[in-house]
């Protein structure tokens, strides 16, 4: 096993050479910060120390990833605008003399598209597809956790392809008395395999994400703050030539660039088997509100409950005037079942 995370220490060294702070736009595989479960998603999107029962959280911050999730399967859709969709499965399973291991597969659908040539005449459909599979693996050492998640990434955009090799390195620090976590993730580390044209020089859409999540001791809620973009030097779009900022005359000062690098979330625990969610990105609701409405934009909500096995859950998270994206998410607890065959 430490074989294992000298060679992913080695891989990270390597690849950090590739980050790059880039404004959004100018990156390939930008669906792999799309919310792929329900949790992430009601919580504003972004959220790398909440979830530790729960496995699809593993994709976030593979330090989550222990031995409470053994033999879980996790099937996840969000319905994103348009026709676009995304399909999540996780599975965690442990692997004799190599502890606990999750398996996780991200499908990105774009729907069809019509193809059009140069003196408009219609040549037909095409599809474009982007999806990700991964393997995750996460070690403990007192109330702290490291964690590695190696993924193959892949974009099929009708007769272009690229594909890359990512890494996404996690730490955690859970406090042996209360309940409060905090977290580091590093994400989309790695090299491209193949680009869609040889003339192409796509990057990659590297972060560095921090976090933290409480509980009071006599409340039901938990909060988050996380943290994220903070490989990027600016994440505020400004065009100086019409000294315009969504409505704004002046450019945005110190406070609002920090405001808009962080996400906050909020779950009220009613009970072991009921919470409802609730989450504000705050970089969402500036660059998707219109000027004279937002339509909630950058807040979102849902739920969870469990029966038996089953685990369900669902989210809402608010884009625009026009509408929003819905996930919905089944855990499936087979310890038992598998146990017992």
């Amino acid at each position: 096993m430490r074989k294992i995370h000298l060679v992913l220490i080695v891989c990270l060294s390597l690849c950090w050479q590739s980050a790059n702070a880039q404004l959004g736009g100018s990156r390939a595989f930008e669906y792999l910060n799309l919310p792929n479960n329900a949790r992430m998603a009601a919580l504003g999107g972004v959220n790398i120390t909440s979830g530790w029962y729960d496995p699809a959280q593993v994709s976030s911050n593979p330090a989550l990833l222990n031995d409470t999730m053994q033999h879980q399967l996790v099937i996840s859709r969000l319905g994103y605008l348009a026709d676009i969709s995304n399909t999540s499965l996780t599975y965690v399973t442990p692997i004799k003399d190599y502890g606990t291991w999750a398996f996780h597969l991200d499908y990105l659908n774009y729907g069809n598209i019509q193809s059009f040539d140069e003196a408009g005449f219609l040549n037909g459909d095409f599809s474009v597809n982007e999806y990700a599979f991964s393997v995750a693996n996460s070690q403990t050492f007192g109330p702290f956790s490291v964690g590695a998640n190696l993924k193959l990434a892949v974009s099929d955009l009708a007769s272009f392809q690229a594909s890359a090799m990512l890494l996404d390195v996690g730490g955690t620090f859970l406090h042996p008395e209360k309940d409060l976590t905090i977290g580091f993730a590093i994400k989309n580390i790695g090299f491209l395999l193949s680009d869609y044209t040889e003339e192409n020089n796509s990057q990659l859409p590297t972060d560095i994400q921090l976090g933290v999540s409480y509980k009071p001791e006599f409340m039901p809620f938990r909060f988050s703050v996380m943290a994220r973009n903070l490989v990027r030097s600016d994440v505020t779009f400004f065009d100086p030539s019409t000294n315009s900022l969504f409505g704004q005359n002046n450019e945005p000062g110190f406070g609002e660039d920090i405001f808009r690098r962080l996400v906050f979330g909020a779950e009220l625990m009613a009970s072991p088997n009921f919470q409802l969610r609730f989450g504000y990105n705050h970089l969402l609701r500036q660059e998707l509100k219109l000027e004279n409405a937002s339509g909630g934009a950058g807040f979102s909500f849902g739920f969870m409950f469990k029966v038996k096995r089953f685990e369900f859950a669902y989210s809402r998270a608010l884009y625009h005037t026009v509408g929003g994206s819905n996930t919905l998410q089944m855990n499936l607890n087979l310890d038992g079942v598998i146990n017992k065959n």
